[in-house]
């Protein structure tokens, strides 16, 4: 394409022209195998990774695919070395494959046998491995399989499940669809995860991913472990079953940090999974509580540690994981993928939103100057104190009450990370405010009374970033974060992407302290929302304190 919107490097950098007539449609397209890096507001940065090819080759896509999408969109000749190379990292993926065997129960077979060699002298991976069976096949210890997957990953030759689950102790459960209809993309993001048996299914905040996991049950038709972010997720997921399938109270246990119940299916906190005592994790027996035929993973990206160690020798389960986004800060997406599985379903949030499943959303920057001596304060501070001192200044108050009173009729959350920041805002509001203190009955309470509308204004700590269900609130007020997290930014814009009753369009705004940490890190945590074809508008605090439009 002579004036395509894209430029290919061969370091593996994708340059994206915001402005031409074809940029979102060459970043649908992009989207499945390149990960944004940096969004200022032209040209859009992307990379392309092993793991992001991987994925794609998992969840169907091919190295002609991305071939294609390259030379169909670049404004100039693709270098030829790095067709070449994304045809080679592609083709990595399947070389080895992980079978069930008759007589070993389980076995590594290569496609290609020098591969085999190399990866069956590695000193990691010949300790998970058992007696040769054939010259292309080498025999794996069960309980290894999730490890062996995470060590040939990591050497670059990421292994196909093809060994199957175990069915489980079989439980009915059907879906209940009187009143309602599972929508199309919800339909088939369940059975593409049944067809592959295990994996990660990607939907934007308020696209109904608990309905997803209500129908592959209802697929699976199997005791059903489901694991989640807080106890209110908890009742949540407990509400939406017996409203959506054909399971009774007394089908639905609760293990949380009140209640032990262990039932057919089973809603447990990732918390509750992860505590210890007397340094064991002894609720992780959970896992072998029942036998499972399914495990599913609410916001899979939170996974913690010692659920990422337990889910590895679980790989003759099948295994679902859901989420709006899996980034993690801390780099762990390949854990993800070789111990959850594969993307199985994705689908961008503005074709979401173009379709009418989620709310169109207007995302505002609003900076504001520190005074002269919050300046020299900050200049002087420790450096592990600099971001809260500039993500807390007393500025930020004015501009949070102004954009409240601007939107008095509308449901309005603010949110925050610092809890003596919270508590003023409160105050100075007239709002209450959730925190991790509040006990689980008065978050349902301000929950429910901020659902009805009896509640206009509710200030929020970091505890509501996940599973929480508030279908009216319209806009959101961001004053602090959890420093540069993506992933956090995406939550927060998602609880407002319920479509509304009226159709009208949600607001997110961030205030940002100007020219500190603050205003870099924001930068950062906006680039998962940049790639999804969010732009984020930058206002000054005087304009909006003069009353003037955003």
């Amino acid at each position: 394409m002579a004036d395509g919107p894209l430029i290919v490097q061969s370091d593996k950098t994708l340059l994206l022209e915001v402005d031409h007539e074809l940029a979102d449609e060459c970043r649908r397209a992009i989207a499945p195998f390149a990960e944004l890096e940096r969004a200022p507001e032209h040209v859009h940065t992307y990379r392309v990774t092993p793991l992001a090819l991987w994925n794609a080759r998992a969840a169907g896509h091919d190295a002609e695919q991305v071939v294609d999408a390259f030379i169909g969109y670049s404004r100039f000749p693709v270098p030829h070395p790095l067709l070449v190379d994304i045809t080679e990292t592609m083709d990595r993926y399947g070389r080895l494959r992980l079978l069930a065997h008759p007589v070993h129960g389980l076995v590594l077979q290569a496609l290609d046998r020098p591969v085999l060699e190399e990866v069956v002298r590695s000193k990691k991976v010949a300790p998970m491995l058992g007696e040769r069976v054939e010259d292309d096949t080498v025999a794996v210890h069960p309980s290894e399989r999730g490890n062996l997957k995470q060590a040939l990953l990591k050497l670059g030759w990421p292994a196909e499940d093809l060994a199957g689950h175990v069915d489980g102790e079989a439980h009915r459960i059907d879906l209940d669809e009187g009143g309602w209809v599972l929508r199309g993309y919800q339909r088939e993001a369940a059975d593409s995860f049944h067809a592959g048996g295990s994996g990660v299914v990607v939907l934007p905040c308020g696209a109904g991913k608990t309905l997803v996991g209500a129908a592959a049950m209802a697929l699976t038709r199997a005791t059903t472990l489901i694991l989640v972010s807080n106890t209110v997720s908890v009742h949540q997921w407990r509400d939406e079953l017996l409203r959506r399938t054909t399971l009774t109270e007394e089908e639905i246990g609760e293990y949380s940090g009140t209640r032990k119940e262990i039932r057919p299916v089973t809603i447990a906190t990732y918390q509750v999974m992860s505590s210890r005592r007397k340094g064991v994790h002894s609720h992780l027996e959970l896992f072998e509580a029942r036998d499972w035929g399914l495990i599913i993973y609410d916001e899979v990206h939170l996974l913690p540690a010692p659920v990422f160690r337990t889910t590895a020798g679980l790989q003759a389960r099948r295994r679902l994981g859901l989420t709006a986004t899996l980034v993690r800060e801390d780099g762990r997406e390949g854990d993800v993928f070789s111990l959850i599985g594969p993307k199985r379903y994705d689908t961008p949030w503005k074709e979401m939103e173009h379709q009418g499943w989620i709310a169109p959303a207007d995302c505002v920057e609003i900076r504001v100057d520190l005074t002269e001596s919050e300046r020299l304060a900050y200049a002087t501070a420790e450096p592990e104190e600099r971001y809260r001192f500039c993500a807390s200044v007393s500025a930020k108050t004015a501009v949070v009450r102004e954009l409240v009173q601007r939107h008095g009729e509308e449901q309005v959350l603010v949110i925050g990370s610092y809890i003596d920041q919270l508590d003023e805002l409160g105050a100075e509001l007239d709002a209450p405010v959730l925190k991790g203190e509040t006990r689980v009955r008065e978050r349902e309470r301000l929950f429910g009374a901020f659902r009805s509308g009896e509640l206009r204004t509710l200030v929020v700590s970091k505890v509501a970033n996940f599973s929480v269900d508030l279908p009216e609130a319209g806009v959101a007020i961001q004053v602090s974060g959890s420093f540069g997290s993506r992933q956090e930014e995406a939550q927060r814009l998602g609880r407002l992407l319920r479509p509304k009753s009226d159709s009208r369009t949600a607001r997110f705004y961030a205030v940002v302290a100007r020219d500190t940490l603050d205003q870099e890190y924001a930068a950062h945590r906006q680039r998962f929302l940049a790639e999804q074809g969010y732009a984020y508008r930058i206002a000054d605090a005087g304009d909006v304190l003069a009353g003037e439009e955003i």
